[in-house]
This record gives structure tokens, C-alpha cells and sequence, in this order.
């Protein structure tokens, strides 16, 4: 990859980062929104994407590692 898109989607991924923190503290200051519901709210979502990771990789046995080994 050239060193010029390079820097580019670098400098559009750190521009959309900011805006994203910029309107977030907007609507949250906006809200008057309690400190636990801002806290929770991201953690239920790591929480449901380890969930995810999870179940998928004890469902899917086309991708067992452990099939392979003997014993």
C-alpha cells in the first residue's frame, strides 16, 4: 500500500474517532444521563460480542482444532 493512502485512511480514521467522542459527550451532557448508565452500556456490548465469540466457536465444528489430536 502506498504511503499516501496510507496516511489518508489514518488521518479519516482518527477525524471520524474524534467526531464520534465529540458528539458522544454532546449527547450525553445533553442527556443528563446518570455515570452507571454510561458505563454500562459499553460493557454490555463487549459483553454481548464475547458472548457471540463464544457460541460460535463452541457451535461451528467445522473449525474444531481440537478433532485432530491424538490422544
Amino acid at each position: 500500500m502506498p504511503l499516501d493512502k496510507f496516511v489518508l485512511i489514518l488521518v479519516i480514521v482518527i477525524g471520524a474517532a474524534g467526531v464520534t467522542v465529540w458528539l458522544g459527550t454532546m449527547i450525553a451532557a445533553s442527556m443528563q444521563l446518570p455515570f452507571g448508565w454510561l458505563v454500562f452500556l459499553p460493557a454490555a456490548l463487549v459483553a454481548y460480542v464475547v458472548w457471540r465469540v463464544i457460541a460460535e466457536r463452541l457451535a461451528n465444528r467445522d473449525d474444531d482444532h481440537y478433532d485432530g489430536i491424538e490422544k
